[in-house]
């Protein structure tokens, strides 16, 4: 199928393996891009933007990649960081009185609190009541001792960073991140959608029975923290305008490839942020077993780290990254539902493109 958008010459290849990519999805289509050395040297998409296949993925196509969200959440935390109104190793409670868990804002951004599942049941209501939402993760023990472990807040990461930005700015994670940091940068990305937004929104697809089934497996921690409140992969949920305008900032910012790649730019440039915190955003808070899913890995601020450089991934297979070895931000978002593989063929003629060793 073809692909739409630009490729630098240097980087034909990448164009050859997203054309294979989005050919070989049965439902939604994709997009990817690639900044490096400071420029734009891929930004392609191609495919459908909705479920019938009538609609095509267009330059401007949204579409939500789940926990690649969850780096935006953090960075707004941190330009409060940065502006002096809120310090790193304070207790949350400073910010959040009626807070449980007794933990620090860095704890939270490294995924070191332990609010990670709610014992309470709850439902799909949850998602688009702020006050209720919080007031459920208020009164939630930690699965943990705060700061001995750390998992994966999957659902919850940015209700806690939010509720911190709501206290102290007054505004919303959502409304602050479009007025703060992805309007000033130019990023197009959004945690709630506004009219304009919602028409330009992709369906997600491929929740097979296969697909579901896979979900429902793990440890006791996880699918309680990934089921309560139900719906965050359930294509009724998901692909619905109610879900889009809410803000559920862990995992339903909807945006391009070229807006999460951009957010890792910006880093770079020191647009955003000063070095100091990129330095604590991009450092690994500690290397062990994640309590939720279970495989051994080193979280910094609001990202996944490791010996390439820094990013995160999400649920279906989406991907922002930057490689501090190839000095490239990638970003891969795709409606259709499947694994990292991907992603990986496409960072993989990336860095084939640079001359650097597969990852």
């Amino acid at each position: 199928m073809e692909v739409n958008g630009s490729v630098d010459e240097r980087f034909a290849g990448v164009r050859e393996v997203m054309a294979d990519v989005v050919d070989s999805q049965p439902g939604t289509g994709a997009s990817c891009a690639v900044w490096h050395d400071g420029a734009w040297v891929v930004d392609l998409w191609g495919g459908y933007a909705d479920a019938e296949r009538t609609r095509p993925w267009q330059r401007d196509t949204l579409v939500m990649p789940y926990s690649v969200t969850k780096p935006f959440a953090a960075v707004a935390v941190l330009t409060l960081v940065e502006r002096g109104l809120v310090d790193l190793d304070a207790p949350m409670q400073r910010y959040w009185p009626e807070l449980r868990a007794v933990t620090t804002v860095r704890e939270v951004l490294a995924h070191r609190a332990g609010v990670v599942a709610l014992d309470a049941d709850a439902s799909e209501e949850a998602f688009y009541d702020w006050e209720l939402m919080c007031s459920l993760l208020a009164d939630q023990e930690p699965s943990w001792a705060p700061g001995t472990a750390h998992g994966e807040s999957a659902l919850f990461y940015g209700h806690l960073l939010g509720e911190v930005v709501r206290r102290v700015d007054g505004r919303s994670l959502g409304r602050f991140l479009r007025e703060e940091v992805c309007g000033p940068l130019g990023l197009d990305f959004h945690v709630g959608l506004g009219d304009a937004e919602v028409r330009r929104v992709a369906d997600l697809t491929g929740f097979s029975a296969r697909f579901q089934a896979a979900q429902q497996r793990g440890t006791d921690l996880y699918l309680r923290g990934v089921n309560n409140p139900p719906g965050a992969r359930d294509p009724r949920v998901v692909n619905s305008e109610r879900w889009r305008r809410a803000e559920v900032p862990a995992v339903n910012g909807h945006g391009t490839a070229r807006a999460v790649a951009g957010l890792y730019a910006a880093l770079a440039q020191g647009r955003l942020l000063t070095d100091e915190l990129r330095g604590e955003l991009a450092r690994g808070h500690g290397v062990g077993p994640d309590q939720m899913m279970g495989d051994d890995r080193a979280w910094g601020l609001g990202v996944i780290v490791d010996d390439d450089g820094f990013g995160m991934g999400g649920l279906g297979g989406s991907l922002g990254w930057w490689s501090e070895v190839g000095g490239y931000a990638i970003a891969f978002l795709t409606g259709h539902i499947g694994g990292y593989g991907r992603a990986d063929r496409i960072e993989g003629a990336v860095r084939e493109s640079l001359g650097l060793p597969p990852l």
